[in-house]
């Protein structure tokens, strides 16, 4: 610590005034002796201590590697299925039976509905009496037409009469059509009394049950069913994909994988079979169906699958782990570890991804380490220490066994 008189003479006000004096050569000396000194205590207690170096930050590597990489497509879908019926009744009347419970699956031609067919089934026997009393009628009337048709040539009757009786027999034979027709069509109205499914599905929620009086082509339908199996996924694509889609889609070979909300197993398998005719302008996108088997029911009709098509296969590309993969305002880039352990910003120009590594087309090449965790820390050139998988920042590594530690236990 400087003494106070030479804390004193650090200041330039008492520089000055020592300056303006004349002193004895001896005392000059001691003086300047004394300046020397004080001048060097000011300068070391101004001087800061000067700064440590950056300590090196620990990082997490892997290595980047080839790999054949599949160009894939994702989209999100939504399953529709295969076909839809919605059924209602042709016919007024009670439904006096429900033949099945809603959730159920059924087969095609399978009884749901009965209603209640003592009113058409009245309607056709009075239809099929009438007939029959017409066609008796109708038995006389030929009858005699062809008598007359006789008693003309040999001039007993005259034309006008005949011309009656054949008259009346064809009015019968086009009344005993009218009333086949009549029953043709009473016959199609009691068969509606008789509700069956058109095709093979599972049903939905019943709207209507025993008892209530059904009106023709209601807007209500009786129930709902849905084919299951197969069954198709809708999902839409960027138009810019279409000079991708459009040749695989033509060979007819064009696979697709769906995996449905929140399942974590292994992917439907299905096919594109609907390719839409138009691309929607206001989202610049395209249609398009894929159809599953759906064996297992997995796919449910309304469900979200997420759909990957695959377009193509990158082999022998270079691949780094995704997480490497940094976004900057000059575009991608990741940090590469040199040689010495410092860190090199190297710009990057990224391809697909795929199971958790990205194509690098271009800015890496095989073998070279590459940082995939502690990125925030490091700058271009900042000294790095690699740590090991499952080690956590700034931890020490544990310390080595000694040779007592290492001794077996008796």
């Amino acid at each position: 610590m400087p003494e106070p008189h030479s804390a004193a003479i650090c200041s330039g006000r008492n520089r000055s005034s020592l300056a303006g004096k004349v002193w004895p050569l001896s005392i000059r000396i001691i003086l300047a002796a004394l300046l020397a000194l004080s001048v060097s205590a000011c300068s070391d207690a101004k001087k800061k201590e000067a700064p440590k170096g950056r300590p090196p930050s620990p990082v997490l590597t892997a290595f980047a590697a080839k790999q054949s990489v599949p160009v894939q497509l994702e989209a999100i879908g939504n399953v529709e299925p295969l076909t839809t019926v919605s059924v209602k009744s042709m016919v007024n009347g009670e439904v006096t039976r429900v033949h099945f419970k809603e959730g159920q699956d059924v087969a095609k031609g399978q009884l749901l509905f009965t209603i209640d067919p003592r009113q058409p089934e009245a309607a056709l026997r009075q239809a099929e009496a009438a007939i029959a009393r017409t066609r008796a009628q109708l038995v006389k009337a030929r009858t005699d037409a062809d008598r007359y048709a006789k008693l003309v040539k040999d001039g007993i009757v005259t034309q006008d009469q005949y011309e009656t009786y054949r008259t009346q027999a064809d009015s019968l034979s086009a009344d005993v059509s009218a009333q086949e027709a009549l029953i043709q069509n009473l016959r199609v109205q009691l068969s509606y009394c008789t509700i069956r499914s058109p095709l093979q599905g599972r049903t939905g929620n019943l709207m209507i049950h025993e008892g209530n009086v059904v009106k023709a082509n209601d807007s209500i339908s009786l129930v709902t069913i849905n084919q299951m199996s197969p069954i198709t996924i809708a999902f839409n694509i960027p138009e810019k994909e279409l000079i991708r889609v459009r040749p695989q889609l033509a060979s007819g070979n064009m696979t697709v994988a769906a995996l449905p909300s929140g399942d974590m197993g292994k992917p439907e398998t299905g096919r594109v079979t609907f390719l839409d005719n138009t691309v929607d302008p206001a989202t610049g996108t395209i249609k398009l169906k894929a159809t599953f088997s759906n064996a297992n029911r997995r796919l449910w009709p309304g469900q979200f699958a997420t759909v990957r098509m695959t377009l193509a296969t990158l082999a022998n590309a270079t691949v780094v782990p995704t997480q490497a993969m940094q976004t900057g305002q000059q575009g991608q880039y990741v940090f590469v570890v040199k040689a010495d352990n410092t860190a090199e910003l190297r710009p990057v120009k990224a391809g697909p991804a795929h199971n958790g590594v990205t194509v690098v087309e271009q800015g890496i090449n095989p073998g070279e380490q590459v940082v995939i965790d502690g990125q925030m820390r490091l700058i271009p050139g900042a000294q790095v220490t690699v740590r090991k998988q499952g080690e956590k920042p700034g931890q020490s590594p544990p310390a080595p066994a000694t040779a007592q530690s290492r001794q077996p236990a008796h």
